[in-house]
């Protein structure tokens, strides 16, 4: 599909090995997640809109390009979205953060909304939707909904892992969006954790069980 990115970068795929590992501590996961989400915006947003701007260095007076002022939207999906996105205020100090909360229903693994809060005008900014894990896609797709419902129209989904199912789920219910993933793994299991995957990505980075 050609709105996957699958970012085969080395450095974040030795990242995403660390994570999978289950002796990696929660101060060494959280970093890392940081780490990777930097490494994948760096990709993600190579298309941000610039204007040009008149600045005076040490030698002359120049026309140099700079970023449009209200251009970026960072939206993570709680709460584990969270993780990735002090990783992408390093790159866009700048950008506004909303929210999106969802929880998992045990029984279906359907997702319900709890709480949804973006910045305004939000159908003027490039909108990033983080979530760690990419795993039914089900609220992946329901995020992006909430997102078009309030006027958001160019939108990203960055996820560190993704599995087969959910990637062909996000891109069938929304097939305008570009998804950058670090790696998609194998399969989900019944339980619908992505396999090899590395857990559950909330727990691991706030320490909970």
């Amino acid at each position: 599909m050609e709105h996957v990115i699958e970012l085969t970068h080395p450095l974040i795929q030795h990242k995403i090995s660390r994570l999978r590992d289950k002796h990696t501590g929660t101060n060494e996961f959280r970093k890392l997640v940081e780490e990777i989400s930097m490494l994948m915006g760096y990709e993600a947003l190579k298309d941000l809109p610039l204007h040009d701007i008149e600045v005076e260095t040490p030698i002359e007076t120049c026309r140099t390009p700079v970023i449009e002022g209200r251009t970026l939207a960072i939206v993570p999906i709680l709460r584990a979205g969270l993780g990735m996105v002090n990783g992408m205020l390093a790159l866009v100090p700048s950008a506004k953060v909303g929210h999106i909360g969802l929880y998992r229903d045990e029984e279906t693994h359907e997702p319900h909304e709890y709480y949804c809060k973006l910045p305004d005008p939000i159908d003027e900014r490039l909108i990033i939707v983080t979530d760690p894990m990419l795993a039914t896609g089900g609220s992946a797709v329901a995020a992006v909904n909430f997102i078009k419902q309030h006027g958001g129209k160019h939108i990203k989904f960055m996820s560190i892992i993704a599995a087969p199912e959910g990637v062909k789920r996000l891109l069938t219910a929304h097939p305008d969006i570009q998804l950058y993933v670090g790696h998609i793994d194998r399969e989900l299991n019944d339980a619908a954790y992505i396999c090899p995957g590395l857990g559950d990505a909330g727990d691991r980075i706030f320490g909970t069980k």
